[in-house]
């Protein structure tokens, strides 16, 4: 709807401001979704929600093998030391 209208205002901040409150929502929450808007279609520079949700996904499964690789090296200094009391008894 902004963009829409965006031709009958001196600038993008007065629709912005005219539309905002026809639609139930403050200026700055307006502003906010209109920019997530041209960041999605690529009208403006930034990461898209997409691709924030692939990120903290990915963010997720690496600290997930994070977690898995400390278990298994614990589980590998464990072994290693009962493998070493076992030669030791011997």
């Amino acid at each position: 709807m902004v963009q829409e209208h965006r031709s009958e205002y001196p600038s993008l901040w007065a629709a912005i401001e005219s539309i905002a409150p026809k639609i139930g929502c403050v200026p700055q929450t307006l502003h906010d979704w209109v920019r997530k808007h041209e960041i999605n279609t690529g009208l403006r520079d930034g990461v898209t929600g997409e691709e924030r949700d692939r990120l903290k996904a990915l963010e997720r499964e690496v600290k997930e093998h994070r977690r898995a690789n400390e278990i298994l090296k614990l589980a590998s200094a464990f072994f290693a030391q009962a493998e070493l009391d076992r030669r030791l008894k011997s």
